[in-house]
């Protein structure tokens, strides 16, 4: 009795969040499980894994990245990634696939809690990836984009005691998918920032170099890459798929691993979309320069409007690019400094329309009916709103400087702790 009355609503809150993680991932299992046996049809979710990434992972074990291959998009990084499932060598390539990506799920989870305890944080973050997640359905058990999101999220919540950490995570998680190299935009300026950014080029050179060591092609899937055109789930996508009830000719073809608009004028769009991608990095770079005040939440939320405006402005928006954005949701409402919050809210919105997009309607995604083109409209409607808001409210948490009382030194960022002042304490 005594031990159940000295348990605080401190303590219980993380094993309440606990029970959360196991109940959700117990329901996305046997989603999967669901899933998989139509594997014995025409497919599923889960194909990818079975068919695709087991391929690939044929090919890596021979010492090669995939040669020659449309499908293969992704920077050296994604290798061992792909590779991982044989540390489990008694389990089956999709079973151990999941697996993995359930512990790395586990990992962010757990790494969200412990942010949250801390003094002047908040388990809100925690709370959100456990219930928003499973919004995309057994989608991310699927995907490596939990794993990339891992290297996003603890880089981010390792800044606060070591920059260099910060970048070197960063780092790993670009050479697997390139974007979290944007976490690295909110950095308080001066020290460091070059201490992030010169750990964020010196693992990546080493990693590299190593890659290009042990496997041949590692620089194939840049070709690949350049050839994408507009996917149907893209803010062009969705241009164009209400073109197609104005009169346009133009189609949907699987190219690139997506189904993609092919047609006059998709060029066109998908020129505008790396202009929009270009005019949004030279916004956050002005976004840089003239912010005046840094918080403790400032490179959370610097990171969540970049990889938004990123996302939104891109040719592709797949379903999976929301575990990116709900995991930095996440990192910033660790904080109760945030500007986020109403950010936060619209991306949990665009997931939740994303699964009824893919897969429960992706056949009228596909043939642009007018419903498929109106989930586009609302799901990627919202994404915009998110992406415009959350830099608004970084753009002015920047621009003003408090008065400096004690109040306002309490929301400055913390500096990492070197290891000799540590041990002196």
């Amino acid at each position: 009795m005594s031990t159940l009355m000295s348990t605080s609503p401190k303590h219980r809150r993380p094993l309440l969040l606990a029970a959360g993680w196991l109940a959700t991932r117990a329901l996305m299992l046997w989603l999967l499980a669901h899933d998989h046996l139509r594997l014995l049809g025409r497919g599923g979710v889960s194909r990818e894994v079975s068919s695709l990434y087991f391929r690939w992972y044929g090919v890596l074990s021979h010492g090669s990245f995939p040669a020659d291959d449309r499908l293969w998009q992704y920077p050296p990084g994604a290798g061992p990634v792909l590779l991982a499932p044989a540390l489990l060598p008694t389990l089956t390539y999709f079973t151990a696939f999941v697996a993995l990506t359930l512990a790395t799920d586990a990992v962010i989870m757990i790494a969200l809690t412990c942010a949250g305890t801390r003094p002047g944080r908040t388990l809100a973050g925690a709370a959100l990836w456990i219930a928003a997640l499973p919004l995309l359905l057994h989608l991310p058990l699927v995907r490596y984009d939990v794993q990339v999101t891992a290297f996003a999220v603890i880089s981010l919540l390792t800044l606060s005691r070591s920059t260099r950490a910060c970048g070197a995570f960063a780092a790993l998680g670009a050479l697997v998918k390139v974007w979290p190299a944007l976490v690295l935009i909110g950095t308080p300026k001066g020290r460091t920032t070059r201490q992030a950014w010169t750990s964020a080029v010196v693992t990546a050179a080493a990693m590299l170099l190593l890659l290009v060591a042990a496997f041949s092609n590692p620089f194939d899937f840049l070709r690949q890459q350049g050839g994408r055109g507009v996917q149907i789930e893209s803010l062009g996508g969705t241009v164009l798929g209400f073109a197609r009830h104005a009169g346009w000719p133009g189609t949907a073809r699987y190219q690139y691993g997506a189904m993609e608009f092919v047609g006059p004028y998709v060029s066109a769009v998908a020129a505008a979309s790396l202009a929009l991608t270009v005019a949004s990095f030279g916004l956050l770079l002005l976004w840089r320069v003239r912010a005046r005040h840094w918080t403790a939440a400032t490179p959370y939320d610097a990171a969540l409007a970049a990889v938004l405006l990123f996302t939104v402005t891109s040719r592709v928006i797949s379903p999976q690019y929301m575990v990116w954005l709900l995991g930095l949701s996440a990192v910033c409402l660790t904080s109760r400094h945030t500007t986020q919050r109403p950010v936060a809210a619209l991306i949990v919105a665009a997931t939740a329309v994303s699964s009824v997009v893919y897969p429960a309607m992706y056949g009228e995604v596909i043939h642009s009916t007018l419903t498929g083109c109106l989930l586009m409209l609302v799901r990627n409607g919202l994404l915009a709103a998110a992406a415009a808001l959350s830099f608004m409210r970084l753009w002015r948490s920047g621009s003003v400087v408090p008065q400096g009382t004690a109040s306002d030194v309490s929301h400055r960022m913390p500096l990492p702790v070197p290891a000799a002042s540590r041990a002196r304490h």
